[in-house]
């Protein structure tokens, strides 16, 4: 029998890498997004490309009942959750804490962390239910540090960091296993999404490097996701080569 992943944000960069690999490696999807259309678009690819049984749920992360209701309302033969990954997140502007705005603040906030929690609450007890399990938590270079005008979106990724360890204490009684996977700079919307579509301004954040791409994150999803049962990836930090923290990299 297939397991069964959850997938949230998987419209696009690493959400969408990630539920393909697994898919690629024999796993059935559950995905959830926003963006109806890309969603319905990634179903049915996944389904031709790898023959995956693939439920695709179309709901905002950031809206407490929606994801209750999703998950309340799975299907019987979809319930068995063996694997969460929580990628959805962004980062929304980029200003000093005195300018910033505070609808980018909200926006981050419920969807970094508020959005990650309402669905590992829903998720998780299924796991220990059944005693295993295994949680990813898409995080960032930004849960270790900090840089200028990025302090609510690195306040969140460190919230992240601090909720994956304390899920990795609460949940290891129950055999559930839980990763940080923590990339630097990835060439994906992330950019083009803090910038509100400016396209110009984005492309800028990786100009003269090579910055890693959604399937170098998505391998490492699955380099943790697929340990045999004895072992546990409790965190991984990936960078370019280009880039040697979060404000030092080289650019040509």
């Amino acid at each position: 029998m297939r397991k069964i992943a959850l997938v949230t944000g998987a419209t696009a960069g690493i959400g969408l890498a990630t539920a393909e690999i697994l898919a690629e490696n024999g796993y059935n999807l559950i995905i959830t997004g926003r963006r109806k259309e890309l969603l319905d678009k990634l179903k049915n690819e996944l389904g031709v490309k790898y023959k995956s049984d693939v439920l695709a749920l179309n709901f905002d992360i950031r809206d407490r009942k929606q994801t209750e209701d999703a998950i309340d309302n799975l299907p019987k033969s979809w319930e068995n959750i063996n694997v969460l990954i929580n990628n959805a997140g962004l980062a929304a502007g980029l200003s000093t804490i005195q300018e910033g705005s505070i609808d980018d603040w909200d926006q981050m906030i419920d969807t970094n962390i508020k959005g990650l929690l309402y669905i590992t609450r829903k998720v998780a007890p299924i796991m220990v239910k059944k005693g295993s399990g295994h949680i990813v938590n898409i995080s960032s270079i930004a849960s270790r540090e900090t840089y200028e005008k990025g302090n609510v979106y690195c306040a969140t990724k460190h919230a992240v960091d601090a909720l994956t360890k304390g899920m990795r204490i609460d949940l290891v009684k129950h055999n559930v296993k839980v990763t940080s996977i923590s990339p630097g700079a990835v060439e994906t919307e992330f950019s083009i999404v803090r910038f509100k579509g400016n396209k110009e301004r984005a492309d800028k954040v990786y100009e003269g490097m090579t910055p890693l791409n959604a399937d170098d994150v998505a391998e490492a999803v699955w380099f943790a996701v697929s340990r045999p049962a004895h072992v546990n990836i409790n965190d991984m930090l990936i960078m370019p080569t280009a880039q040697a923290n979060i404000t030092t990299i080289i650019r040509q």
